[in-house]
């Protein structure tokens, strides 16, 4: 979308920040609010707080004051409004304006999980640690967020996100106070995080997601698996006590069962010297394993989506086996295989719990799913300087990633404004 379309449709976000101000508190915050959101879309080169405050602040007879900048960067940083109302806000417009395009695809809405990294300089930015930086592909100084992303076919948008903070700082009493930690968070993993970002997202039941994916830092952990399978009673209560369909990516050494487990000759009981049965070599085998024992005949071209150039169209397989979770026999499953059609490239592998007549077009379709999510990093880091913030503080990289979602979302809804006024 062009500089142009959006200074356009300046009024529209009016309209829109109209429905968000009462959450930024009083008039200051509000007007403050305004101008970081003109700057994420607006400002040209680096979108810091001194360059929005220069370009969309509001001007004295003496020009935009140091005061001002500072406004701004308070603003961020120690206003108290709470980034989790504006995520709550940003649901019920998902849920009014994108989600009832989900009834022109057969899967519904997806929800994506996603971790990022963020590279950092120095030691003081909240959550800074030598951490593995997908950006950079690496282990290096960064920050890590978890987030959580509605797809529709109309669009995307940001629904909640967390910082991932990790032990040393979650136990440093120091580095916390500096960084403006609120005393409840305590260390969790990525994993743990995730499913407390879908209860949070789902249990108003403004959101229901018909699918959830993610890359294989989800698929590959069983207790996440668990969680969405309501297999450990602790997590009943946050998912309330529904199953929550998934297809997630998991690595090409994931062992599943080709045959039921329940088939399988059990141990013999006392004995000395006796060997214990164990089950047929070809009964359990990696899902690598698994594809390249396919025959041609299992293999369908299928189209993911429309690409910028070509329809992204991949050969995909879907078998249906038994999970191996914990080191033991799993619940029935999914095993989904997508490759390219000329047959060099990566090839991809996910499990899911869908129910055994899935049809390999709804699984394939929902596997597209994360491609809009790569989209969404790609326009927030590239375009809505969402890697360009200058601030330390919990409360500060919470508020920039809700204000870079907000303004993801005014250009998603204008882009579905714009597509309806033009002729077919």
């Amino acid at each position: 979308m062009t500089t142009d379309e959006l200074r356009a449709a300046a009024g529209q976000l009016l309209h829109l920040h109209e429905r968000f101000a009462p959450l930024f508190g009083r008039k200051e915050a509000r007007q403050q609010s305004l101008v970081y959101l003109n700057g994420l879309l607006l400002a040209s080169g680096r979108k810091n707080a001194e360059a929005m405050a220069l370009e969309y602040g509001t001007p004295k007879p003496d020009g935009i004051s140091q005061l001002q900048v500072l406004g701004l960067q308070r603003f961020l940083t120690y206003s108290p409004w709470d980034s989790q109302d504006v995520q709550r806000e940003i649901h019920k417009v998902f849920a009014e304006e994108l989600m009832p395009s989900a009834a022109t695809w057969s899967i519904g809405t997806v929800g994506v999980f996603d971790s990022s990294g963020f590279p950092k300089k120095g030691a003081q930015s909240v959550g800074v640690g030598r951490q593995y930086c997908g950006r950079l592909g690496k282990t290096d100084n960064c920050q890590v967020g978890v987030f959580l992303a509605g797809v529709t076919p109309a669009g995307c948008a940001l629904l909640d996100h967390q910082l991932y903070l990790p032990k040393e700082w979650a136990k440093d009493k120091e580095r916390r106070k500096k960084a403006y930690v609120p005393k409840d968070i305590r260390f969790r993993t990525e994993l743990q995080i995730a499913v407390e970002l879908l209860r949070r997202t789902t249990a108003p039941g403004v959101v229901r997601f018909d699918w959830v994916c993610g890359d294989d830092t989800y698929g590959r952990n069983g207790e996440f698996l668990d969680a969405l399978e309501k297999a450990e009673q602790r997590y009943l209560d946050a998912l309330e006590k529904a199953e929550q369909r998934y297809l997630l990516d998991v690595p090409a050494t994931t062992t599943v069962w080709r045959v039921d487990p329940n088939t399988q000759v059990p141990p013999p009981r006392g004995g000395r010297g006796r060997r214990p049965n164990r089950p047929r070599r070809e009964a359990v085998c990696s899902v690598k394993a698994l594809a390249e024992s396919l025959p041609a005949a299992a293999w369908q071209a299928l189209q993911v989506r429309e690409g910028s150039c070509s329809p992204l169209v991949f050969e995909f397989a879907a078998v249906r086996v038994w999970a191996v979770r914990h080191r033991k026999p799993g619940p029935p499953i999914w095993v989904l295989i997508r490759r390219p059609l000329d047959g060099h490239g990566e090839v991809k592998y996910g499990v899911s719990n869908a129910a055994a007549d899935t049809p390999v077009k709804t699984l394939a379709l929902v596997s597209g799913c994360r491609f809009r999510v790569d989209e969404w990093f790609q326009d927030g880091k590239t375009h809505l300087g969402m890697s360009q913030y200058e601030a330390r503080a919990w409360s500060s990289w919470h508020h920039h990633r809700s204000l870079v979602g907000l303004a993801h979302l005014f250009v998603t809804l204008t882009k579905v404004r714009l597509k309806k006024k033009r002729p077919s």
